[in-house]
């Protein structure tokens, strides 16, 4: 794993961008701290920081072909790359390591921008080819690893993280408004927008290639939704497990080659139990396991892990992390580059430097959820959905008027918690579904935000969740919801979130569930083997009890939970006061202090559980502060936001 950066003029650097690309990658050392490699020509600057993982001696960056005239500077890992190699030389290449690096340019002068595609692995790639003075920036298939980029028409800047962008100093930092819509509905930006109105995120299975022609963008893989899978009978489950089983565990075996020291996240769930179990079926010796937990009993999950490491057989340690170990949020915003939400970056970040100890590389459980639909809310949105469709429409209106009057304190029982689901029977199945997967309902935005803020962005938060469901328009409803998630909360909520918290402490996580021969067999799998009978994975429950018997198989879900309520209304409620309420809070710039105010009351008060949107604005302010940047909106939105206009232009 590691850092890439750069810069590229085609009509020739100037003096002041001479030296760029490694001044870019400094910034990045955290992600690689194991080598500092530059490039440089009269029209490119490139930049890379290393994180050794295999063929330690011989892998520095940036790598170019026999004659020099291609080089490439790479994040990830390329998990077929002895299968590729093999092919190439049989080709009549000539690779002088064991690197996948060496691969990238091979494969680039034997098939062109193409070579992407015959890639498996997690990966942001900068190809420059000096001949033909063209860039080619990719990134994998599930965004597993970031890119970002800046063009402005002259000359194209790309880095793994935003604050390499910032450093030639002259692009601008005005905030975006819709990416601070974004992040207040759902807790992180969501691409191919950044904080910065000015920079983008090359999207997860997209290719860019910048010429003197021009600057073209495509996407070079996409999710086969709805597309059946014709080797094995929708009705063979005996064989779809099969096939499975062994997929799993191929992507699992081609996960563990290192030339260092190699580990697992273990939980109390299903996802990382396979992943282990699959481990110690190829491992020579005790698979070291590494899980996390909390004093709040209703989120520990530290006796479930141990049982399963128990049976197994692994070296097995344990993290407890507590509500002081919230100091790590500052190091975490620095980490981030931009506004980002998800407590369990918390945990992941102490399981991350706590696993770095003895590990260099750790496997992870990330993307069962998603694939083979183990959040509960799939179970609501398919009952709503049928029942939305039999319900009149006037019934579906009186019971979201009901809804909208409904109890909110989060002190309610589970069971009388139906507010939301009233009001989502008056929506369509998309706006339902992205209601669940947003903070307080999606509602954040226009309860806490200044109202030249409210109005200041044009897009509507949702419009990239509903343009992905009616691209799987024609799939069944589950797989249509599974794919929005993929492509949205996947990739930029959870991936950003592990890739950040790991390489802040420069571990490589590697995720085998997300090897995209099995995403692509998830996808074309009977329904009835994701979700059946309100409970998700059933191929990867029937899988896991021929390996481990039924007790683990049937385990509930469990992930790295953090008790953002409890702390918010214990040990951290004065972090409110101190960060959020104060007359020099930096995100008072955006937000109105009546309104934050209120909610922490309300919070406090049990009146409301209003503990993940508190969370929310406090990592605002932290990385207001890490940024040291308080950006207005634009004039024309300023202007148009005084005149209550709403429709307002945003490049974005």
């Amino acid at each position: 794993m590691c850092g890439i950066a750069g810069l590229v003029r085609l009509d020739g650097l100037t003096p002041a961008e001479r030296g760029v690309g490694a001044r870019m990658a400094r910034t990045l050392r955290h992600r690689g701290p194991d080598g500092l490699g530059a490039y440089e020509d009269a029209c490119a600057s490139l930049g890379h920081t290393r994180l050794s993982i295999v063929d330690l001696s011989n892998g520095r960056q940036p790598m170019a072909n026999e004659d020099g005239t291609v080089w490439v500077t790479f994040n990830g890992e390329i998990h077929n790359h002895l299968e590729l190699a093999e092919g190439l030389r049989a080709r009549g290449h000539v690779l002088r390591t064991r690197c996948d690096t060496e691969v990238l340019v091979h494969l680039y002068e034997e098939y062109g921008e193409d070579f992407v595609e015959r890639l498996n692995g997690m990966f942001a790639v900068a190809l420059w080819d000096v001949r033909r003075h063209r860039l080619i920036l990719a990134r994998d298939r599930l965004g597993i690893k970031p890119l970002y980029w800046h063009d402005d028409g002259h000359r194209i800047v790309f880095g793994s993280e935003l604050k390499a962008l910032l450093v030639p100093g002259d692009i601008s930092r005005e905030v975006c408004p819709e990416a601070l819509h974004d992040f207040l509905t759902f807790g992180h930006v969501q691409s191919p927008r950044t904080i910065y109105r000015g920079v983008r995120q090359l999207e997860p299975g997209e290719l860019l290639c910048r010429t003197t022609a021009g600057l073209r963008r495509r996407r070079y893989w996409d999710l086969p939704v709805g597309q059946a899978d014709t080797e094995v009978a929708a009705g063979d489950e005996t064989r779809w497990i099969d096939r499975f089983a062994a997929l799993f565990e191929h992507a699992v075996g081609l996960r563990m080659a290192a030339d260092v020291p190699l580990g697992v996240f273990l939980s109390g769930g299903v996802d990382s139990a396979a992943v282990t179990a699959a481990m110690c079926r190829r491992a020579d010796g005790p698979v070291l396991t590494r899980t996390v937990g909390f004093d709040e009993s209703d989120h520990d999950e530290r006796r479930a892990a141990a049982d399963l490491a128990g049976r197994l057989g692994t070296d097995h340690r344990e993290i407890v992390v507590r509500p002081d170990a919230v100091a790590a949020l500052e190091r975490l915003a620095g980490c981030f580059d931009e506004p980002f939400a998800d407590p369990c970056a918390v945990p992941m970040y102490h399981l991350a430097a706590a696993a770095r100890q003895s590990v260099t590389v750790a496997l992870s459980g990330d993307g069962g959820d998603e694939l083979l639909a183990g959040y509960r809310r799939y179970r609501f949105d398919l009952a709503e959905s049928r029942l939305r469709r039999a319900m009149p429409a006037w019934l579906r209106w009186a019971a979201a008027g009901a809804g909208r009057h409904w109890p909110s304190g989060g002190r309610l029982p589970q069971a009388l918690r139906a507010g939301r689901t009233l009001e989502n029977l008056a929506r369509d199945d998309i706006a339902a579904h992205l209601r669940s997967t947003a903070i307080v309902g999606g509602t954040l935005p226009q309860t806490v935000l200044r109202p030249e803020w409210r109005r200041a962005g044009l897009a509507d938060p949702f419009d990239k969740g509903r343009a992905c469901f009616d691209r799987a328009a024609g799939a069944a409803l589950l797989n249509r919801l599974l794919y929005v998630d993929i492509k949205t909360l996947m990739a930029d909520g959870i991936l950003t979130k592990v890739d950040r918290a790991s390489m802040a402490v420069a571990l490589e996580v590697r995720p085998p569930l997300l090897d995209h021969r099995l995403v692509e067999l998830c996808a074309a799998m009977p329904d009835d083997l994701k979700l059946q009978r309100g409970r998700g994975k059933i191929v990867l429950r029937r899988m896991l009890a021929r390996w481990l018997g039924d007790a683990v198989a049937a385990r509930p879900k469990r992930g790295f939970d953090v008790p953002v309520d409890v702390w918010l209304r214990g040990p951290l409620r004065p972090m409110v006061t101190d960060l959020l309420l104060t007359a020099d809070a930096r995100c008072l710039e955006w937000l109105d202090r009546r309104a934050v105010a209120r909610l922490a009351e309300e919070h406090a008060r049990g009146r409301r559980s209003g503990g993940l949107a508190l969370w929310t604005l406090l990592n605002l302010e932290l990385w207001a502060r890490s940024a040291a940047t308080c950006s207005r909106p634009s004039s024309e939105a300023a202007a148009a936001g005084r005149q209550g206009k709403e429709n307002l232009l945003c490049a974005c």
